[in-house]
């Protein structure tokens, strides 16, 4: 048996051009489902006659066999396998025009990398497929809001200055430390615990946009999951009112998206996916929104592959650190793979003690916590 399950995965590995070599080795034949997914796969991974070799097995777009075959995906394979066939679909077969038909926006899976092409693309898609793609963005953003808000606003409620102290009574803002000092006289031994006569609790109420936190984004073709996950982070904290929060795009020119903070999906529409880069003018544009350098935290998330000056690109961003302004340098949001960036600047940033490291989505509240704490990020960015 456990030959047979082997020689089938090596008949669906390789495709039916191999049928009648693995079954004279005995093995037999796939099973309907198995068949099914072997179909599916064929029309990705097989070569581009078909491998019946008759002409035109492709997926075509015809939406009904779009349709069939990305209802075949869901069914036969997981989230995390239906993810890659359907990117390795638009990569290796050129399948980019197929993101255009409506159809297959309603049948894709939500994912960063696909959302990133949609808005590298997003001015050629066609007006009949314009609301789904916006629906399929908005899916995106639904996802990552819900891993991401509210740890995000916790860590920003963590870690504004919260010295005052408040009668009302609040678990999550509980000063676990003073309770704990002011109370020790109450431990009691025969316990092993200590009971507090009095409990005491942070003051909630911060001043209004107590912090200044400035995004500035790169919005290069190699950055296109960092700009989603960066704009939508940028959103989440402009709902903060302890914030001042402002989000920049830019390429060789400036975007200033601020003000389409309080819709993600349309900040993340008027990113432009793709060309050049001038972060220098970037930077000493972002550098007019520093009123209290004390109390501002500026992200810059770039590959740092400079167009511009970047000589004067280095000397501005240690200029503002030298300010006061903590500055920090990522050099990617993604959910995985290593980022590409310029060695050369990153390593002359961080001799001036500017942080430069790749942040996966899940560590941004950790980082954010540190950030406006203004802790050291040795132990995060390693």
């Amino acid at each position: 048996m456990e030959n047979q399950e082997l020689l089938k995965r090596w008949r669906m590995i390789l495709g039916s051009t191999v049928e009648d070599r693995v079954a004279g080795y005995g093995a037999s034949e796939l099973s309907e489902e198995e068949l099914l997914m072997d179909s599916a796969l064929s029309q990705i991974y097989g070569d581009s006659t078909g491998e019946s070799g008759t002409k035109g097995a492709g997926l075509g777009k015809s939406a009904p066999k779009l349709t069939k075959w990305l209802g075949d995906l869901r069914t036969l394979f997981s989230q995390a396998e239906v993810k890659v066939i359907q990117n390795d679909a638009i990569e290796r077969k050129g399948l980019k025009q197929l993101l255009f038909e409506p159809e297959m926006l309603d049948g894709l899976v939500p994912d960063v990398s696909t959302a990133s092409l949609l808005l590298t693309l997003k001015d050629q898609i066609p007006a009949k497929a314009k609301d789904n793609a916006r629906l399929y963005i908005a899916r995106i953003v639904e996802d990552i809001n819900k891993r991401l808000a509210e740890d995000l606003k916790r860590s920003v409620t963590a870690a504004l200055n919260r010295r005052e102290h408040s009668p009302i009574p609040s678990a999550a803002a509980m000063d676990y430390k003073m309770t704990i000092r002011r109370n020790l006289k109450n431990y009691q031994p025969e316990l092993h615990t200590m009971i507090p006569e009095k409990f005491y609790f942070f003051d909630r109420a911060a001043k209004s946009s107590s912090r200044t936190v400035i995004l500035d984004i790169d919005q290069s073709g190699s950055m296109g999951e960092s700009a989603i996950y960066s704009s939508i982070m940028g959103c989440i904290l402009a709902s903060i009112s302890a914030l001042k929060t402002y989000v920049v795009a830019f390429d060789t020119k400036v975007n200033d998206l601020t003000e389409l903070c309080s819709d993600p999906v349309e900040l993340l529409y008027g990113i432009q996916l793709g060309g050049g880069t001038d972060i220098n003018n970037s930077v000493a544009y972002c550098q007019d929104f520093v009123t209290e350098p004390e109390k501002t935290t500026f992200f810059l998330v770039t590959d740092l592959y400079e167009g511009g000056n970047q000589a004067q690109l280095i000397r501005r961003l240690t200029e503002m650190k030298t300010s006061g302004v903590n500055v920090i340098v990522l050099l990617a949001i993604s959910d995985g793979g290593k980022p590409c960036y310029c060695a050369d600047v990153a390593k002359k940033l961080a001799r001036e003690d500017i942080p430069c490291f790749a942040c996966p989505p899940e560590k941004l509240p950790e980082l954010l916590d540190c950030a406006l704490k203004r802790r050291s990020l040795s132990k995060l960015a390693s």
